[in-house]
């Protein structure tokens, strides 16, 4: 039997890291969360308060304990690394940097879907400020900024961390409204405008994420620092979408478009998420072939995340909705009805 773990979530409130949590105490190990203290852990995860962005904070929080295991969702960019594995007398054990696919789109000439040596690559030119572009960019860069400081730290300071690159999770609980934004068009009986509905996109279930960090905890330290997380199917956007249409008993009619016909009428790029180049594909070969751990399929996990989206509807819309009626009204330029008949 594996030796009990203690492990340490920063910033492990959120919905994935309850995923996170409650795999963990499952399987054995105890379970503390670093964060403001805004939300309430789940039942048996200790909470230690302290402020990711001050030092004595996290100081004062960590002082006397001592982890196994510490996984981090709060590291954005290099200062974050450092403020916390640099922290004096911090006993944080093994350390699992939780990064992002999007370090990928940064790198130039990158080919998706992405082996985890393609991020490697030199970082492409800053986009325009204010643009869509440069908001996504800034998010890449800074996660290419930590795992670099993640990497010199494992070589200099002796670090044993792992980085899990992850593209868009889905998960029951998830706060984002990304998935809500498209089942509540599809709700509303309105045409549903899918740009750039032929890119592949990749997504992965919490439940693998949490999976991945039990693996983490119970196993010796991987040979790699770096690991891609992703379900094992590449889908069309518009596949995805009609896929969370059945899941959800519905039949709307989708409406393919490209960006430069949505932005003409109006509409911003960024009213629908998920789409676009800024959706990253990793592949997760790597992770599959060396933990034995294979990724749950699109097929098992999404009927039951698009059914707890319905059972627990929102009372927010995405951002996006405020374009609704432009949508409705461009594609009924187009000849589709506002309304299906």
């Amino acid at each position: 039997m594996t030796t009990p773990q203690r492990v340490l979530l920063v910033g492990g409130s959120g919905f994935m890291g309850r995923y996170v949590a409650e795999a963990l105490l499952a399987a054995g190990h105890s379970v503390a969360v670093l964060a403001r203290g805004e939300r309430e852990p789940p039942p048996g995860v200790e909470l230690l308060r302290g402020a990711r962005d001050d030092a004595a904070s996290l100081e004062q929080a960590l002082a006397g304990r001592r982890f196994d295991l510490t996984v981090d969702f709060l590291a954005f960019d290099a200062i974050d690394v450092e403020r916390l594995l640099l922290l004096p007398h911090a006993a944080l054990g093994r350390y699992v940097m939780i990064s992002s696919g999007q370090v990928y789109l940064v790198a130039r000439g990158s080919t998706a879907p992405y082996a985890e040596d393609e991020a490697e690559r030199e970082a492409i030119p800053e986009p325009p400020a204010e643009t869509r572009d440069h908001l996504q960019w800034s998010y890449g860069i800074g996660k290419r900024r930590a795992e670099h400081v993640l990497l010199g730290l494992r070589g200099s300071h002796g670090v044993r961390a792992v980085a899990l690159r992850l593209p868009i999770v889905q998960g029951n609980g998830d706060g984002s409204l990304r998935l809500w934004a498209w089942l509540q068009r599809m709700l509303d009986g309105g045409p549903v405008l899918v740009p750039d509905g032929a890119r592949l996109s990749r997504h992965v279930w919490a439940g693998d994420v949490a999976r991945a960090v039990v693996w983490l905890a119970e196993h010796d330290a991987p040979r790699h620092t770096f690991y891609n997380l992703a379900q094992p199917e590449l889908v069309p956007l518009r596949e995805l979408l009609e896929r969370i249409a059945r899941a959800a008993g519905l039949s709307p009619v989708f409406v393919d478009v490209t960006y430069e016909e949505m932005e003409a009428a109006g509409i911003d790029g960024d009213a629908v998420p998920w789409a676009g180049r800024w959706a990253s594909v990793p592949d997760p070969a790597r992770v599959i072939n060396e933990w034995h751990l294979n990724p749950t399929p699109l097929a098992e996990y999404l009927p039951d995340v698009v059914r707890w989206h319905l059972e627990h509807r929102p009372t927010a819309s995405h951002l996006g909705y405020v374009y609704r009626e432009a949508e409705i009204a461009f594609a009924r330029q187009r000849g589709v009805p506002a309304t299906r008949g």
